[in-house]
């Protein structure tokens, strides 16, 4: 992993000692190895981003999602990019938007276990993965997002509008909707308090 404790360490300084969390989540083979290949370079973490606009909330969907579901947007810093860069440049790619960050809401570390139909895991194989979660403010933007390979749209959503999205994540039988239903249910515990 690049992104290190000392990096951590600065951006709890900077915005604010965040919650740390873990979990596990059982995927199947298919999406294990969709996880493993995302990990090129030595990647194991993303940037998840809550991007406040108003009372509104930016959002974006992946090709592959159904219809009314969507998600915080998230992206990986480079081997060798600053952090704030990579963040910046992410969510420009993936929302068109430029942002702000303010809060340093979580810090999570998952595990994700590889296992068959029948729910059985496989040689306790695994991918550590790492979730930076910030809350951002929006400051400008047309919402017309440059990664069309990975993002299908962008919009804007209220707070309860999560709720919808986490049912919708959770009646899947795909283990990473499973943890950003859970995430979310972590940032929203922590916004509430």
């Amino acid at each position: 992993m690049y992104i290190g404790e000392d990096i951590i360490e600065h951006l709890a300084e900077k915005y604010g000692l965040p919650e740390c969390w873990h979990t596990d989540v059982l995927c199947y083979p298919d999406e294990f190895g969709m996880i493993s290949a995302s990990q090129r370079d030595g990647r194991n973490h993303d940037v998840t981003v809550y991007i406040r606009k108003g009372e509104k909330l930016v959002v974006n969907a992946k090709h592959f999602y159904p219809p009314g579901l969507y998600r915080a947007p998230s992206g990986g810093v480079h081997r060798n990019e600053n952090f704030l860069a990579g963040v910046y440049r992410e969510m420009f790619e993936e929302t068109g938007c430029e942002i702000e960050l303010k809060r340093f809401l979580l810090r999570t570390d998952v595990s994700f276990y590889k296992m068959m139909p029948d729910a059985e895991i496989i040689n306790e194989e695994r991918i550590n993965w790492r979730s930076l979660v910030f809350l951002a403010d929006f400051v400008k933007g047309d919402f017309k997002f440059s990664d069309h390979h990975e993002i299908r749209e962008v919009a804007l959503v209220n707070w309860a509008d999560f709720d919808a999205f986490s049912r919708i994540m959770r009646r899947t039988a795909i283990g990473g909707f499973h943890y950003r239903a859970a995430l979310h249910d972590q940032v929203r515990r922590i916004m509430s308090e």
